[in-house]
C-alpha cells in the first residue's frame, strides 16, 4: 500500500469509508489506554521548522484535552453520528460490510478497512493477545488483499466470524487500542502541539479518521499544510478560531476531491457550528446535524 506514516506511527493512507448512511445514498470507551504492543510508538507531531523547546523549560499547567475521558466519549459519539448515523458507538464493534468504496470490507468502531492495512494490523494485534481466535485464520488472506478491494480468502464466512469476535472483550479492547494508537492519540498530540483546544483536536481526529495521513493531497498532513498557507495555529502566534476556520476550509476542499466524501455536513453543520458558537472546549449541551439527521448530547 502506498502510504507514508506519521513519524513513529503507522497511519493508513486512507481517504476512508464514507459515513455509512451516505454510502447507501451514493450507491469510532471510556479511557485512552495505550496498547502494550511492539507496534506502539510515540508520535512526534509536525513542528513546521520550529525549534525544539529547551530541556530546562518549565511546562505550563496542562489544559483539558480531547483525551479527557468525558471529552473523548463526546468525540466517539460525534464520529459515530457521521459514520453510523447513531451516537451508540459501542454498538459498532460488530459492524462489517463492503460499502463499495474500493477499500474492501469496512468494520468496527472506526471503520477498519481490509484494503487500507488497519484491519490487518487490528487482527494481528488480536491474535498476539489471543492466539487461535476466530479471525486468526484470515491473516494470510488479509495480507494478500491489503491495498485492494478484494475479498479473496475472506468470503464467505469472514463477516460472520467478525461478528462472533465482536462478542469477545479481547477483540473490543484491541479495536479501542488500535483506534487510539493509529488515529486518536496522534490527532490529540498534534492538536496540543499546535496549541488548539478540545474542538481543534477533534477536528484533527475526524479528519485523520476519514482521510488518513499518507502522501496524497487529501491526507491529514496535507490538509494541515494547505491550512498553513492561510493561517497559523496558536502555537505559532495565530488566532485559534482563524486557524480552525482555515483548517476546516482545507478539509472541505479535500472532501470534495472524492465523490464519496463530497457531502460535507459533518463539517458544515457540526464542527463549523461549534466553532461559530465559540465552543472551543466542546462543552455540552451540543446540537448538530449530519446528512440531515439531528443529534444532541446534553
Amino acid at each position: 500500500m502506498n502510504s507514508t506514516p506519521l513519524e513513529g506511527v503507522t497511519v493508513p493512507n486512507r481517504p476512508t469509508h464514507t459515513g455509512r448512511k451516505l454510502a447507501g445514498i451514493l450507491l469510532g470507551l471510556a479511557v485512552a489506554a495505550a496498547p502494550a504492543t511492539a507496534n506502539a510508538s510515540p508520535f512526534r507531531p509536525y513542528q513546521d521548522g520550529a525549534a525544539a523547546p529547551s530541556a530546562t523549560a518549565v511546562p505550563a499547567p496542562a489544559a483539558i484535552g480531547l483525551d479527557d475521558p468525558v471529552k473523548k466519549e463526546i468525540a466517539m459519539k460525534l464520529v459515530s453520528s457521521a459514520e453510523n448515523s447513531s451516537l451508540d458507538w459501542k454498538a459498532q464493534y460488530k459492524y462489517i460490510e463492503d460499502i463499495d468504496d474500493g477499500r474492501g470490507y469496512t468494520g468496527g468502531i472506526i471503520g477498519f478497512c481490509s484494503g487500507t492495512h488497519d484491519m490487518l494490523e487490528l487482527v494481528e494485534l488480536y491474535t498476539q493477545r489471543k492466539p487461535g481466535n476466530v479471525l486468526a485464520k484470515y491473516l494470510p488472506a488479509l495480507r494478500n488483499v491489503d491495498g485492494s478491494d478484494s475479498h479473496a480468502g475472506l468470503d464467505p464466512n469472514f463477516t460472520r466470524d467478525w461478528k462472533t469476535a465482536a462478542n469477545d472483550s479481547v477483540f473490543k479492547t484491541a479495536q479501542n487500542d488500535e483506534r487510539d494508537r493509529v488515529y486518536f492519540n496522534p490527532s490529540v498530540s498534534q492538536g496540543k502541539a499546535d496549541g488548539v483546544g478540545v474542538l481543534g483536536q477533534f477536528t484533527y481526529y475526524d479528519a485523520i479518521v476519514m482521510h488518513g495521513d499518507g502522501n496524497d493531497s487529501t491526507s491529514f498532513r496535507n490538509i494541515r499544510k494547505r491550512a498553513l498557507t492561510k493561517a497559523k495555529p496558536p502555537a505559532q502566534g495565530g488566532n485559534e478560531t482563524t486557524w480552525l476556520n482555515a483548517f476546516l476550509d482545507a478539509r472541505v476542499w479535500a472532501m470534495k476531491q472524492e465523490d464519496a466524501h463530497s457531502e460535507t455536513s459533518r463539517v458544515d453543520t457540526a464542527q463549523r457550528v461549534f466553532l461559530r458558537n465559540g465552543n472551543l472546549n466542546l462543552n455540552t449541551p451540543l446540537s448538530w446535524k449530519v446528512y440531515g439527521d439531528s443529534f444532541r448530547i446534553d
